[in-house]
């Protein structure tokens, strides 16, 4: 599949800039001594440096930067473990309806009655999905839906007059976990996996005792496979009073099929902006409601949308709560659009879902096996995880592959994740993609297979058809210029 080539350069909007060219014009201030309001020393004695350029300059220029980008609208974007799939339409005009684009967010509540009861049964939609008791819908991102998780957890073992100190966390697992943990005054302690993916029973066996206060592990595994052991593992940790976390970002796999709390989890976030199909990345902000069982319900982040007769209101008086998470109640836009998809596919398309994520991963998987390496035997889940190890014997990496694909029209899988896999690529095509635009990746992946074994540097080089050629990206992160000097 041939790429068509972007411009090669794109001015800057300062070189764009013309003296006297005005974007917009504000009316003469008629309010007697605003002016005067402002102190001096706030106020420019030299004008900013800011470009002058018409409106017309800006829509044009930011179109043309727009057209050279990757996203889920224009591309295949098969990120493994993000779960970038495409986000229907209808969710962002569901999202655009004047009574919730503008709603005040300090609204009271007897004027906020359809937001409250659109967050109310969201909450239990996501309870029932999960086989959780109840869920907050705070969280602006999966990494803040596991902090609120483990403060709940860190909450719920003081109130039991406990001090645990550590969290348990497998080497395969996404980088927010042990942040998250280390953030709510956790010591993370590795639990090693097979060469699966799993978790090494006797390892997380040796680690259980009255110090630790949970254990966090991502169902599926980051190789993109289900822990067969999960329950044995759920129940061991319950055995020592420990807590189970599970990690949503792969709940796209599970859908309809397998709920958190069925299995022993005791708290699991979602990503409302990877499984329920909200805009994330450049697209808009994430979401990450988190859901919780029973006993840790006392706990949950204040306030809560609660239910009196027919009248939804916001419960702030919860003694034993962790606190407020953030400045309102959520990222409401995209819990409107997250409702919007639940309700549109009801419970057999959502376990749809997870039928053909995984039927495309193991189609992806297949037609790529004779020419990569597979980082665990087939079948997977969501995702499949190849290696280039072979591709590296002929000094190609996975980073160039990587970028080579965009040279054929494709944005990159995951590189090098998860940690214990050599020159990992991660591969998730999720449900939305169709039969053809896979055959068209794995085409491209099998092309870049053979030229890596003819013609290396031709790999090498990749990209040559973006506007931006290959970046030192040491030197960029080590040594930013971030200065003008226009």
């Amino acid at each position: 599949m041939a790429h068509k080539a972007a411009p090669a350069y794109d001015k800057l909007v300062f070189e764009l800039s013309s003296p006297g060219r005005q974007g917009y014009a504000l009316p003469a201030n008629d309010v007697p001594g605003a002016a005067d309001g402002v102190p001096a020393k706030y106020r420019r004695t030299i004008p900013a440096a800011l470009p002058e350029v018409s409106e017309f300059d800006v829509v044009r220029h930011y179109s043309r930067l727009s057209r050279m980008n990757y996203g889920v609208d224009t591309h295949f974007y098969p990120l493994g473990s993000c779960t970038m799939k495409y986000n229907p339409k209808l969710n962002e005009d569901m999202a655009r309806l004047p009574g919730f684009i503008a709603l005040h967010p300090l609204a009271p509540d007897a004027a906020s009655q359809g937001a409250l009861t659109l967050m109310y049964e969201l909450g239990r939609m996501l309870s029932e999905i999960a086989g959780m008791d109840a869920v907050s819908l705070q969280p602006a991102a999966g990494a803040q839906g596991e902090l609120a998780g483990v403060l709940m957890i860190r909450a719920y073992h003081a109130s039991r007059g406990e001090k645990r100190t550590k969290v348990l966390i497998p080497d395969s697992a996404h980088g927010t976990n042990p942040a998250s943990t280390a953030l709510a005054g956790y010591e993370v302690i590795e639990v090693k996996s097979t060469r699966d993916g799993e978790v090494e029973i006797d390892d997380l066996a040796r680690h259980l005792d009255e110090t630790v206060a949970a254990f966090m592990i991502t169902v599926p595994n980051t190789l993109g496979n289900f822990e067969p052991r999960i329950i044995e593992i759920t129940n061991l940790c319950h055995s020592k009073g420990v807590q189970v976390y599970m990690d949503g970002a792969n709940l796209n796999a599970i859908l309809g099929i397998a709920r958190p709390g069925d299995l022993g989890f005791d708290v699991c976030h979602f990503n409302l902006h990877k499984t329920f199909t909200t805009p994330h990345g450049g697209g808009g902000p994430g979401a990450g409601p988190v859901g919780i069982k029973a006993h840790l319900e006392p706990f949950l982040p204040t306030p809560v949308v609660v239910k009196n007769g027919e009248v939804y209101a916001l419960d702030w008086k919860r003694p034993k709560s962790i606190g407020k998470l953030q400045a309102f109640w959520g990222n409401f836009g995209m819990l409107v659009r997250a409702y919007t998809y639940i309700r549109t596919m009801g419970p057999d398309g959502l376990r749809a879902v997870s039928d053909n994520a995984v039927l495309n991963a193991n189609y992806v998987m297949k037609r790529l096996e004779q020419d990569y390496d597979l980082a665990a035997p087939g079948p997977c889940m969501h995702e499949c995880v190849v290696s280039a190890r072979r591709q590296k014997k002929h000094g190609v990496t996975a980073m160039d592959i990587a970028k080579r694909l965009l040279d054929l029209g494709f944005y990159a899988p995951s590189t090098y994740f998860p940690l214990i896999v050599e020159e990992a690529l991660m591969i998730e095509p999720t449900e939305t993609e169709s039969k053809q635009t896979l055959d068209a990746f794995c085409d491209a992946m099998i092309q870049i297979a053979r030229e890596a074994e003819r013609a290396p540097d031709l790999v090498h080089e990749a990209p040559v058809t973006t506007p931006v050629r290959r970046l030192d990206q040491t030197k960029a992160a080590r040594e930013p210029d971030l200065k003008w000097t226009g």
